[in-house]
Parts: structure tokens; C-alpha cells; sequence
């Protein structure tokens, strides 16, 4: 396993392995995840908590070394819009993260398939990691509130999630500079480790327009552990890497969103199954020459990923020796 926070540039073995999407696989199990409820919906019921829980064993058995709860739609401007008051808006969170947490629990008591090295079950267990995204919208730059609401409402997702007990916070899919580093600012004052994650256009930008290195390069002096670009297509992903691998001294990685959305507009949020444009062998293909460039820290998949692609990556690194 990569040891962060040095990163294989210090030495420290092969990529540590992030999980896939969350919301395209409810999707393709057949549920809505259209606005208002977005992926909360999924912690609505008990038979959805387990279809969620389990996405999660899929990709643990996939070989995820960390799992994401499904707290990204947790925010308090989104759980207020569905009429949650009070301890109904903590509830939430707490559910999504004890969904994952029961994921990683019947991996180490032996109930569901786990991350294996080289056939055997890896000895460090698998990482619950909190969501964080943009508080508006993820393709909405211009949507991003002032800083007293983005301060307000990123420390309390913070602190629900430090209280549930999660081992990392995972802020992502951030498209302006301004919320990655206030809620990365929120996230480090409850005490929690950080990753951070931008969405970018095909020119290392973020979707605000501004310089993916000079983000990145913040949030790293901020004290994110990691830096990433996540739900950006391959080609434009590919450039954010070379960006971060020069204005980073830490670790850095990717996982990208692979659907093929030809013919649907960035910003459109589509309430259906969208098929990936890669298949699990040409995203193995994808993961495995970036991490000869780049020499990933940390991989996984965004939109459109599955633990089939999953799985195929991690092994075509594993017979590479990586």
C-alpha cells in the first residue's frame, strides 16, 4: 500500500486505491438520483441502504482500499431543501457513513470479499473516507455562496463527519479554488486528515477558469495530505496530471468520470444510466500508462466506473508489478 503523505515519490510503494462511482451504480441498479434527494435517496429505507452497502462490499471486493461514504449530497443546504430539521440533518450523514462502515466490517470479519495483494487479504483494513462536494453545484462555479455561508455550512459536515468516526474527508469534485480552500480550512480545524479533488476542463483549469497548478499548489501549503482531479473526462484529466505533478510536492492522483456523454451538456444533470465510453480493459489500459508518467498516489474511478473497472486496473498494475 502507498504510504501517504510522503507518496511514491518518497518511496512508499504502489498507488493506494480509491473506490468508483457511487451515484452512476445506484443508477444502474435502477434508482433516481434526481434532485431534490440527489443519492440521499438511497438512505431512505432499509432495502436502499443495502443496495448501497452493497455498491460499497462490490468495490472492497473489487480491491478498494478506500470507500466513500455517501455524503456528498450531505450538506446542510441540501438536507434543509428536502424538509430535514434539526437531528434529521445529522442523521443523514451518520446513516451514509455507517453504511460504509458496515461495508468495511464484513470485509474484516470475514463476510464479504476484501482489497487482496498477491491473493492475500491486505493487512492494513480498508479506509472509510467522508464525502465533502460543493455545498451548490459541482458544475456551477457561479453558484459558489459568499465565505460566511460556505464556512458555516462546510463546518458542520466536518464535524458530523469527525464525530461518525471517519478516517479521512474526501473534499472533491471542487470547481473554484475559494470553497476547496474553506472547506478544507473547516475540515482541518475538526481535527480530520484531508484530500482534496478538483473538476477541470481540458486546459487544467477548474471549471471557474482558474489555474489548476495555482489551486493546487494552496491546497497542498493548506494541508490537504493528497490532491486530486476527479469527474474530469480522460483527456482532460490526463492534462490536470501533468499540472499537478509540477506544482506538487506531495501526492497526487485521479479518478475520472468515463461516461460517454456525447450530445449531453456538462452542467445537465441526467436521471438515468449513462453508459461508460471505456470498458474495464481500456480504463486498465488509461489507469496504467498514467501511472508510468505519473507515478500515481492515489486512483480510483468517478462517474460511469464500476467495480469491474476497478478490478481490471488493480490487476493490470499488479502483473506489471506496480
Amino acid at each position: 500500500m502507498n504510504e501517504l503523505p510522503g507518496g511514491r515519490r518518497s518511496g512508499g510503494g504502489g498507488p493506494l486505491w480509491l473506490d468508483g462511482a457511487t451515484a452512476t451504480e445506484l443508477q444502474r441498479a435502477g434508482m433516481s438520483v434526481d434532485g431534490p434527494w440527489w443519492t440521499n435517496r438511497a438512505m431512505n429505507t432499509e432495502a436502499d441502504r443495502t443496495r448501497l452497502r452493497g455498491i460499497h462490499q462490490g468495490y472492497l471486493g473489487a480491491g478498494a482500499q478506500v470507500i466513500t461514504a455517501n455524503t456528498f449530497r450531505c450538506n446542510l443546504r441540501a438536507l434543509t431543501r428536502l424538509g430535514l430539521f434539526d437531528a434529521g440533518l445529522a442523521w443523514m450523514v451518520h446513516a451514509a457513513v455507517g453504511v460504509a462502515q458496515s461495508a468495511v466490517r464484513a470485509v474484516q470479519d470475514g463476510r464479504a470479499d476484501g482489497p487482496r495483494d498477491a491473493g492475500r487479504p491486505l493487512v492494513a483494513g480498508p479506509l472509510v473516507a467522508g464525502s465533502v462536494g460543493p455545498v451548490e453545484d459541482c458544475y456551477r462555479p457561479d453558484l459558489v455562496p459568499p465565505d460566511d455561508e460556505l464556512r458555516a455550512e462546510h463546518r458542520w459536515l466536518a464535524t458530523e463527519l469527525t464525530r461518525v468516526g471517519v478516517d479521512l474527508v474526501l473534499i472533491e469534485t471542487m470547481n473554484s479554488e475559494r470553497e476547496a480552500r474553506i472547506a478544507l480550512e473547516e475540515v482541518r480545524r475538526a481535527g480530520a486528515r484531508a484530500w482534496v479533488g478538483f473538476v477541470c476542463d481540458a486546459d487544467a483549469r477548474l471549471l471557474s477558469g482558474e489555474k489548476l497548478a495555482e489551486a493546487a499548489a494552496a491546497a497542498e501549503r493548506d494541508g490537504a495530505e493528497a490532491v486530486l482531479v476527479n469527474c474530469t473526462a480522460p483527456a482532460g484529466s490526463e492534462t490536470a496530471l501533468r499540472a499537478l505533478r509540477d506544482a506538487c510536492s506531495g501526492p497526487i492522483g485521479a479518478y475520472p468520470n468515463i461516461e460517454d456523454r456525447a450530445g449531453i451538456p456538462r452542467s445537465a444533470h441526467v436521471d438515468r444510466h449513462v453508459p461508460a465510453a471505456l470498458g474495464p480493459d481500456e480504463f486498465a489500459d488509461l489507469i496504467a500508462r498514467w501511472d508510468a508518467e505519473f507515478a500515481l498516489d492515489v486512483v480510483g474511478g468517478c462517474c460511469g466506473t464500476t467495480p469491474e473497472h476497478l478490478a481490471a486496473a488493480r490487476d493490470r498494475l499488479a502483473r506489471s508489478g506496480r
